[in-house]
């Protein structure tokens, strides 16, 4: 990463979205001088287009201190009337997960298809196999509270 200005336009950075430390040749170094003092200009947000500060905002949200929910994933087809009757199942514990639907039939999904044509739906828990045919609200929970326990 460039330090100074010069560099900055060579590698074609916006000069307003920049960081740098103590870039001007006048100021003393710390080898000659006690009287170093870096000097440190902030990022400034008026030009960025939304799509780059909603990506702001989502990194912020990422690193702050909120704990990550667990994703869920159910694989599933349309129709699946034993689908439908698990995302029932599933409605009182909706705050406590992210659920990712996965459509099984989709030609971008026919890994999962090979492997789940006959058993959905199949949920998955953070990548993780976790139940298929039925929800077993026992595993469910004995999982979620493990997840929780750990992210405490």
């Amino acid at each position: 990463m460039y330090a100074c200005s010069e560099g900055r336009q060579r590698a074609g950075w916006n000069a307003d979205v920049v960081l740098h430390l103590g870039c001007d040749p006048y100021l003393p170094r710390a080898a000659d001088s006690d009287r170093f003092r870096p000097t440190m200009h902030w990022l400034t947000l008026r030009r960025l287009q939304p799509t780059k500060l909603r990506s702001l905002q989502l990194l912020r949200n990422r690193c702050s201190s909120q704990k990550q929910l667990p994703i869920l994933t159910l694989f599933t087809k349309d129709p699946c009337p034993l689908c439908d009757e698990a995302k029932e199942i599933l409605e009182p514990y909706k705050q406590r997960f992210v659920l990712q639907q996965v459509d099984i039939t989709r030609p971008e999904n026919s890994a999962w298809y090979d492997r789940y044509k006959y058993d959905i739906p199949v949920f998955h828990l953070n990548g993780q196999f976790l139940m298929m045919h039925r929800v077993d609200v026992a595993v469910l929970e004995k999982s979620l509270a493990r997840i929780e326990d750990e992210n405490i």
